[in-house]
């Protein structure tokens, strides 16, 4: 079954219903009961009749920062799990070869280990030495996507980039997953969309709240992320931190 996402990565608008609105055209179907064919038929009707229903969609440079970020998430998995390989073979190789957790992610390690592994003969050693091209290969290629999703995020949504905490990467997961934000129609909507809305749980009189788990994981990362440096650095995040501090809030 085609979901949501996929139709919005292929191009498509897509158009949220409420299910209070496909009563009616339930009631005037042809066909009684519920089923998916039922369901989609009362759905496309709605869709039909109601022209302001929220739609999501993603346009041409928004659509373009999308993929090029699914791609670039892709070719980052396929670099960390040639480098775990690469790193258990370095030390049988030659524990003195021991490479630091990000050191994969430079060039200049990376042309070190090249030469490193010159000294060495046997099939390990050949087969190190092609994971060490594999993972340049996968660096420049992921280097060149970056350098390409900042120049459509700069002209897309340089407003991202001037808020404190949001890099590149960050702005382009928003852009791509929000799929034009003004189809919210508050804050709160969008809170709820991504899972940073907190979950009411009443008990008795007293009301509090839980860490909502749903919505959008990916852009709650991102959300998250922008959170913890702001946190660590200057702005709003830091001094709404503070302040929560003052008032017996603790840092778990």
């Amino acid at each position: 079954m085609t979901c949501g996402a996929d139709l919005l990565n292929s191009g498509h608008a897509v158009v949220r219903v409420h299910t209070r609105l496909m009563a009616g055209a339930r009631r005037s179907a042809r066909e009684r009961g519920k089923s998916d064919p039922i369901d989609a038929e009362a759905v496309a009707r709605v869709a039909l009749r109601e022209p302001d229903l929220p739609k999501a969609c993603l346009d041409g440079p928004s659509r373009d920062i999308k993929l090029l970020v699914d791609h670039r998430r892709t070719l980052v998995a396929q670099r960390t799990a040639i480098g775990n390989k690469l790193r258990w073979f370095l030390h049988e190789l030659d524990p003195e070869l021991a490479v630091a957790s990000r050191g994969l992610r430079r060039l200049c390690i990376l042309d070190h280990l090249a030469q490193a592994l010159i000294q060495h003969h046997g099939t390990l050693a050949a087969i190190a030495a092609e994971l060490v091209t594999d993972c340049r290969r996968l660096l420049e290629r992921i280097n060149a996507l970056e350098s390409h999703i900042r120049r459509l995020v700069t002209a897309r949504a340089p407003h991202l980039l001037a808020i404190p905490g949001c890099g590149v990467l960050g702005a382009a997961v928003i852009i791509g997953e929000a799929a034009d934000a003004t189809r919210f129609v508050s804050k709160a909507a969008f809170a709820r969309f991504n899972g940073t809305a907190p979950i009411p749980v009443r008990s008795g009189n007293k009301v509090r709240v839980r860490l909502n788990r749903g919505g959008n994981r990916t852009v709650n990362h991102a959300l998250h992320m922008i959170a913890v440096t702001q946190v660590r650095g200057d702005g709003e995040g830091a001094a709404y931190f503070a302040k929560q501090l003052t008032v017996g809030k603790t840092k778990d």
